[in-house]
Order: structure tokens, then C-alpha cells, then sequence
């Protein structure tokens, strides 16, 4: 039984979802870090609080992939996921900026960590359903549209999560400064309007959709018997089992896996220590201003200073934004560009362009003060800082690749009932790499570059050009034909 086609509107209702969440995780991206700083976390071990991230990953992803290849209800198999998770997550986006409030019972930044696991475990199990969606429902020739939509929306979603901030505290009038405990008044109030439209995003995909029943998603995948396992097993005998799916993995999700490695580790460094090489590197604030100990023997920050690092880390949300907004545009021309030139070649000049984007972030360092127009307000930054829009351009083109050509060469691979399982293992091609990165990462920074975090993000660039060299060793059977 052929798979129907499914139209442009509906390929865009399945991902639409991926627009919350991405707000989420692009508030997250923006402004944990800042937001653990001002709790009082010190620059080298920013990279072991951002571990919680990948570690919830690791362990949620592959369980959700595998439970929700056996669920089958009234909402659908991969949905319930998605509303329970965005559920969570929402409520946790609305705890993580208020740690302060809580601290007679608990260290607020010890309160943080914990509500940042959360949210993070809460964002995976909304989110790997999503993948799997796609490679559920629509059928292989549209594979790539279908990816690259979701790409778009994720991207659509990260612009709008990475301005909120900014466009809070120059639009708005909210406060960006911080104090030492506190987290700054335009940051709350971004967490609190990005829970809002993640679970409205997600409620979206989950009325608009409808997933295959049980026989007719089998008979459009080419299964005649549908696939059945004991009811109950032990804890041993699937640990077993998993660990029997992973070593008969596709041989392409091992190629991929080098890939990912080098395009995560740069993309993890590059989430932690932004805010801290833009504030050092572009507005020029001083490396001792990172460490709460001698904070503490100043007696705080001060007022120019905060300032300082208040519009730096604004600022950072526009980067992202516009990395973002570079990778929506790529993402309208991706699917077309791997039909054309196929997916190997696309893939890697992407991420080349990403790694160059990294190497030249030194270039911008003009300290000079310049009015820019933003439309929605102007802004007084320096020049370097404007000029860092370059390597945007680069590290968006990468991000897009990043989203969808591992997927779409994927998806090809995997026997559909046990899609979920897989994409939740791939996910340790994402979670691993990151765990790596945030346990070298800051020891790096502190003893190799003294906590000069514009060497750590050329450090990033290097491992992303190292992706692109090892997309060529990817044997992708569809990018041949």
C-alpha cells in the first residue's frame, strides 16, 4: 500500500510544535549560563552545570524513542509524549529564573541546576517525538521537504527565543542588569511568555494531527505483520535488549556518529561561553569580573560593569537570532540543494561554513561605540560587536545542516517499527559529544587560555571544520541516485 502525499500544510502541522520548544531551548541557550552566573557559578565550571543538558538527553531519549514505538491510543503513538513533556516543561521554564525566591530551603543555585535538569529531560521527551513523527508520516520522497520544515520552524521558533530578552528590556523598558543572587527582570519574563507558547505550539501539532493506526501505518511502511513483543520483561532482559539494538545499529548511524561528534562538541562550547566571550572579547569587561570570589572581595560588580554585562548578554540573544534567522533562510533552499548536488556535499560545505564562522570570531574586536537601528529600537554597541553578524551567517548555515541532513539521511535506514528506538540511540551521537565537551571544556578554558573564552569558541570552529572533513566518509545510498 503506497503512502498518500501529504500537503505542504500538513508536513507543517506535524513539526509546528518544534516552534515552542525551540523557544524554549533558545532561552535556555541564550541564558542559563547568565542565569547561573548570577547565581553565583564561576566561568570554568559553566560547562559542568550545562552537563545536566546532554546527560538528560542520553538517558530520556532512547526510553521515550522505545516507549512510544509500542504506544498506541486515543491520541496517537508519538503525541502523548509530546503534551506530557511540553506540560513539564512549561512549568519548569516557569521555576528556573525564580531560584532566588527559594533560598531559605535551598541553595538557589543548587534549586537552578535541578529545575534546569528538569526542563531539559522535560524538552527531550517533547521533542524526540517529533523526529520520529516525521519519519512516521510522511512518505520518502517528501522526506527531505518534511525535515527541512522542521528545520524552518525550529529556526523561526530560536529567532523569536533569542530576542525576547533584548526586545524586553529596549521595547519594553524591563530591567537587564542583575545582582548577585538575583536574576535579571527581562530574563523571568522571557521564560514566563516562552513556557506560554511552547504549550500552545505542541497543543497545535496535537489537534491538528492525526497519526496512522496500528495496520495502516505497517501496510504503508511495507510490514504485513505487525511486530510484537512480551508484555512484561525484567529490568535485565531489556537492558539486554537495548543493548542487543545497539550493536546491530545501521552501519550509517555509526558514520554519522563522527560527524555529530565534531559538530555537538563545537555547537556545546559554543552555547556555554558566548555570553563570556562577547562581554570579555567585544565590550571589553575584564576576565577577573567572572570569578564570584573576587566579586566578592570587590564588594559586587560595578554599576559599569553590570551594565555592561547586561548589554552583552542581550546582545548574545540577537547573535543567536540571527544565526537562526540565516539558518531559516537556508533552510528554504536546503531540501532543493540536496536534491540537486545530493546530501553529502550540502552537509559539508555547511558545516565548513560554520567552522570558518567560529575561527573568524577573533577578527571582531573594534571596541568603538556605534548607534545601530533594529527597527523595533536602536541600540548603542560597539563595532565589534555589530560585526560579529558575520560569522553568523557561517554558524546559521551550519545549525540548519545540523537540524535536518542527519535525519534525512537517516530516516532511509530505519525498519519503521523500531524508528523511535533508533532515533532515541542516535540521540547519543548529540548527548555524548556535549558530555565530552563540558568535561574538557573548562578545564581548557581556565589552564589553557586563562579564562579568555574567545580561544575556546576557535577551539569550537576547528572541531566543526574536523565535521566537515568527516561527512565524506558517510555512505549515503540515496545521495548517489
Amino acid at each position: 500500500m503506497k503512502q498518500p502525499q501529504l500537503s505542504f500544510w500538513q508536513i507543517w502541522n506535524l513539526s509546528f510544535g518544534f516552534l515552542g520548544v525551540q523557544i524554549g531551548f533558545a532561552l535556555q541557550n541564550g541564558n542559563v549560563s547568565r542565569i547561573l552566573s548570577d547565581l553565583g557559578a564561576d566561568l570554568s565550571s559553566l560547562s559542568l552545570f550545562w552537563l545536566a543538558a546532554p546527560i538528560m538527553g542520553l538517558l530520556v531519549q532512547p526510553i521515550v524513542g522505545a516507549a512510544s514505538d509500542r504506544t498506541w491510543n486515543k491520541l496517537g503513538r508519538r503525541l502523548p509524549f509530546m503534551l506530557g513533556g511540553a506540560l513539564v516543561a512549561a512549568a519548569a521554564m516557569l521555576l528556573l529564573p525564580n531560584a532566588s525566591m527559594v533560598v531559605a530551603f535551598i541553595p538557589p543555585m543548587l534549586f537552578g541546576l535541578v529545575i534546569f535538569a528538569i526542563k531539559d529531560a522535560a524538552f527531550n521527551v517533547t521533542f524526540q517525538p517529533f523526529r520520529s513523527l516525521v519519519s512516521d508520516m510522511v512518505p520518502a520522497n517528501q522526506r527531505n521537504l518534511g525535515y527541512s520544515v522542521q528545520t524552518l520552524l525550529i529556526n523561526i521558533g530560536a529567532v523569536v527565543g533569542s530576542i525576547l530578552p533584548f526586545v524586553l528590556t529596549n521595547v519594553m523598558g524591563l530591567n537587564n542588569a542583575s545582582t548577585p543572587g538575583e536574576v535579571a527582570p527581562s530574563v523571568i519574563w522571557s521564560f514566563y511568555i516562552g513556557a506560554a507558547i511552547l504549550l500552545g505550539s505542541v497543543a497545535w501539532t496535537v489537534l491538528r494531527t492525526r497519526e496512522y493506526p496500528p495496520e495502516q501505518y505497517y501496510a504503508y511502511k511495507g510490514e504485513t505483520v505487525q511486530p510484537t513483543e512480551p508484555a512484561e520483561k525484567s529490568f535485565g532482559e531489556k537492558l539486554a535488549g537495548f543493548w542487543q539494538t545497539t550493536k546491530t545499529m545501521p552501519r550509517i548511524m555509526r558514520q554519522l556518529a563522527l560527524v555529530q561528534f565534531f559538530s555537538w562538541f563545537s555547537l556545546f562550547i559554543m552555547w556555554t561561553y558566548f555570553p563570556a566571550a562577547i562581554a570579555q572579547h567585544s565590550w571589553g569587561v575584564d576576565v577577573q569580573w567572572f570569578d564570584p570570589a573576587y566579586i566578592t572581595q570587590m564588594g559586587g560588580l560595578p554599576a559599569e560593569i553590570a551594565a555592561a554585562k547586561g548589554a552583552a548578554g542581550d546582545w548574545v540573544g540577537i547573535l543567536y537570532a540571527g544565526y537562526s534567522l540565516f539558518a531559516v533562510l537556508f533552510a528554504l533552499v536546503m531540501a532543493k540543494l540536496a536534491n540537486l548536488f545530493g546530501r553529502r556535499l550540502v552537509y559539508s560545505a555547511a558545516l565548513l561554513c560554520g567552522g570558518l564562522g567560529y575561527l573568524s570570531f577573533i577578527l571582531f574586536k573594534d571596541p568603538s561605540m556605534i548607534e545601530v537601528d533594529l527597527l523595533i529600537t536602536q541600540v548603542t554597541i560597539p563595532q565589534g560587536a555589530l560585526s560579529l553578524m558575520i560569522p553568523m551567517v557561517g554558524i546559521g548555515i551550519a545549525w540548519a545542516a545540523i537540524l535536518a541532513m542527519p535525519y534525512a539521511i537517516l530516516a532511509g535506514a530505519l525498519p519503521a517499527h523500531r524508528t523511535g528506538v533508533y532515533m532515541g540511540i542516535f540521540n547519543f551521537t548529540i548527548a555524548a559529544p556535549q558530555i565530552i565537551s563540558g568535561l574538557l571544556a573548562g578545564w581548557i578554558l581556565g589552564h589553557l587560555f586563562a579564562n579568555n573564552a574567545v580561544y575556546i569558541v576557535m577551539l569550537a570552529g576547528g572541531s566543526m571544520v574536523l565535521g566537515a572533513l568527516s561527512v565524506w566518509l558517510v555512505q549515503d545510498k540515496e545521495s548517489k541516485d
